[in-house]
């Protein structure tokens, strides 16, 4: 939307009865009560598993493009957010608190390295590969920190729109950096390229060396730059979704209302490298975890992995990352094993598989003993169960329904 273009009056009308079903919807007693179950895991105290469903990529099967009204992308954006909200509400029954806040993001613009990939992609969520520029040691002298430039007239423009729209009926509110992601193999894949850096660690160990120390000080000046123009916003709020899947919501940082901008030292930090699934814990701590623990020790928690099963990497996590609270158990991990590791000590976030749930022919007998023997498996610990990376519920949007019903009743009868 161009700063002088206005909302038609049916994208204004639809914006404002959506916000006021979310204003409804926040303000139902059942959010506190969950916010409360959050704080109480977070704290290492919990009341009873709980239990999460994250659509993910099968969102636009839930909420569909055809049920948007607003053609402004910003406001198309803003009415899908809305729309997805009062879905979950009506349609996930799992412990994810809903707030009223109406979040306006900042307008930030990233550059490259100077050096990029060319992508090969089947779709927008499918496989693609990749032809990686970065070929001998030399071209690491072409790389360049990314240029990174906060508009904050933009920003202004954003909010001022959104008062007007639902200011009345929902606070208010800039929100930009809340995930703080320490992706660094992520990064080095795409630069360098995934079986190349497998080698490197081998016969080329000072141009890893070298290109990762590059992205680790990159990371740190973005987040620097971010906290110093107020683009970090608070991650520990009652709906602050961290990377491994669980909800942040503690009272071991700041509350957002009395953060005012808040500095790395109040937030949670997500560290995972998914790509190293195969590297043993000597490299993987040499060429990667030593690489993050700077970045993760400016933060006041640390949430660590996402789909990579850490098993033979428990003990150097435990052992060196600071504040560490959370840990994510993929579905390919050793169930029994995370539960001896993790214990009572951090957050046990188990992300079961989603195949019995998003296959053509779902199997809900396979998707209940899955959660079922988990929470058997690890009993006595910390437990957060979270169904995502669904890329499809095949348009049968009951299927997210009927699993966060199923894992919310085994979860309650757990606790019984």
């Amino acid at each position: 939307m161009a700063p002088n273009d206005e909302p038609t009056p049916r994208e204004r009308q639809v914006l404002r009865q959506l916000a006021g079903r979310v204003a409804e919807i926040a303000a139902l007693p059942i959010q506190a009560e969950r916010g409360r179950l959050w704080r109480a895991m977070n704290a290492l105290r919990p009341e009873r598993p709980l239990v999460l469903a994250d659509p993910q990529n099968g969102w636009p099967e839930l909420v569909p493009e055809t049920d948007l009204v607003c053609d402004d992308p910003l406001l198309r954006g803003w009415e899908l957010g809305l729309r997805q909200t009062i879905f979950r509400h009506e349609q996930i029954h799992d412990d994810r608190p809903v707030t009223s806040w109406f979040n306006v993001p900042w307008a930030v613009d990233v550059g490259d390295y100077g050096l990029t990939e060319r992508q090969e992609r089947t779709d927008a969520h499918g496989s693609y590969r990749w032809d990686a520029p970065i070929r001998t040691i030399g071209d690491l002298d072409r790389l360049h920190p990314r240029r990174i430039v906060v508009d904050h007239g933009e920003t202004a423009r954003r909010e001022k729109l959104a008062r007007e729209l639902v200011g009345d009926i929902l606070p208010v509110r800039r929100f930009g950096e809340a995930v703080c992601r320490a992706k660094l193999t992520r990064v080095a894949i795409h630069l360098r390229g995934l079986q190349q850096m497998m080698l490197d660690m081998v016969d080329n160990p000072e141009l890893l060396h070298r290109l990762m120390a590059f992205l680790r000080e990159d990371f740190l000046r973005e987040w620097e730059l971010y906290e110093a123009e107020g683009v970090l916003s608070p991650n520990n709020e009652p709906d602050s979704q961290l990377g491994s899947g669980a909800l942040g919501h503690t009272d071991l940082l700041p509350p957002a209302q009395t953060a005012g901008r808040p500095h790395m030292a109040d937030m949670w930090c997500w560290g995972e490298s998914q790509e190293t699934v195969g590297v043993g814990p000597r490299h993987f701590y040499e060429y990667v975890l030593s690489y993050q623990l700077p970045l993760m020790a400016r933060f006041g928690l640390v949430d660590y992995g996402c789909c990579e099963p850490l098993d033979t990497k428990f003990d150097l996590l435990i052992r060196h990352v600071p504040r560490l609270r959370s840990l994510a158990v993929s579905p390919w991990s050793n169930r029994r094993l995370a539960a001896e590791k993790i214990g009572r000590n951090y957050v046990y976030v188990y992300k079961p598989n989603p195949t019995p749930v998003c296959s053509p022919e779902p199997d809900w007998d396979l998707a209940e003993r899955e959660v079922q023997e988990t929470l058997e498996i690890a009993a006595g610990c910390c437990v957060v169960i979270v169904l995502k990376d669904t890329s499809t519920f095949h348009n049968e949007p009951w299927r997210v329904t009927r699993w966060s019903d199923l894992a919310s009743r085994i979860a309650r009868e757990m606790a019984e």
